[in-house]
């Protein structure tokens, strides 16, 4: 059976398009979408330096190659960020393919610890907190934001982009949902010109599984090791709920993104999202203390 689009032998069949297509149609297409999702939300202008959040997983890997691809016939740079949160026997191997990765396609590279930025790393704070009121996946997240920030200004960066697909779109969607956070749920369009601090997701409107195919048909390494903490939330079961209705239900997932884009806009406008400044470190946020300092505080770690 041939490609559609040239003579090739088919690899990849699209269901929800109904496309059949090779491995170099397919990697392709996988560019195109990326740079029409950066194009529609004007998420990367004319000589910024990107920094690309790289965890040594497939999407983040994946969206270095991809934007290293966009980038030959556009004018902005990339540079790669990694954050090491200090987990015993997880890390190592994702910090020696992200080395190896930007090497071998030119890309400065630069490595930044929780240990070294906040005094601790996530096992120590996870020893630390109070009867386990936040989770582990909570206190990673916000340390990394903060951390991806660092090394953001460090290197130079105008714009961070992360490797969030659709699917870390919807599942974030229902998290906000079934907290009752509707105020997150108003915040989550990818435009990022409300924002001082650019944060960009080019992969928004891609589906998982078709970056895990990009990955290995361009040969492109990642962490074969799971997080030890990634089963602890509601996440990983929401993951599945979507990807049984997906198989059953070709395209629903582009669907529950359109949907999520239109609350999300009604959601911001009766919301609104005013910023202020940390009253302990001085940097952007909603309230009058950041969320990372909340939780260093909470911790008993004091300022970072």
């Amino acid at each position: 059976m041939n490609c559609d689009y040239c003579e090739n032998a088919v690899v990849y069949s699209r269901k929800y398009s109904g496309e059949s297509l090779c491995s170099d149609c397919f990697s392709k297409s996988i560019i195109r979408k990326a740079a029409k999702t950066i194009s529609k939300y004007k998420m990367i202008n004319s000589g910024d330096v990107v920094g690309v959040a790289v965890s040594g997983g497939k999407d983040s890997l994946s969206l270095l190659h991809t934007l290293k691809q966009i980038s030959l016939n556009h004018n902005f740079t990339l540079r790669a960020i990694t954050i090491d949160e200090g987990i015993p026997g997880y890390r190592d191997e994702a910090l020696d393919i992200v080395h190896s990765f930007c090497n071998k396609i030119g890309i400065e590279h630069g490595v930044y610890s929780y240990k070294n930025l906040f005094g601790t790393t996530l096992e120590q704070s996870l020893e630390m907190r109070e009867k386990e009121k936040i989770s582990s996946c909570s206190i990673c997240g916000i340390l990394r934001r903060r951390a991806i920030d660092f090394g953001a200004k460090e290197l130079g960066v105008d714009v961070v982009a992360t490797g969030h697909n659709m699917d870390d779109f919807i599942q974030t969607f229902i998290i906000n949902l079934l907290s009752g956070d509707t105020n997150k749920i108003g915040w989550m369009s990818p435009d990022p010109t409300d924002k001082k601090a650019r944060r960009i997701k080019p992969f928004c409107e891609i589906y998982e599984n078709e970056i895990v195919f990009y990955a290995f048909t361009n040969d492109i390494p990642f962490q074969s090791e799971q997080c030890p903490h990634m089963n602890e939330g509601i996440r990983t079961e929401i993951r599945d709920f979507l990807n049984l209705l997906e198989k059953n239900r070709a395209g629903i997932k582009n669907n529950m993104f359109k949907s999520i884009l239109k609350v999300s806009s009604k959601l911001k406008e009766e919301t609104g999202k005013k910023w202020k400044i940390c009253s302990k470190c001085g940097t952007e946020c909603t309230g009058e203390t950041c969320a990372v300092c909340s939780t260093l505080l909470n911790l008993g770690i004091g300022q970072p």
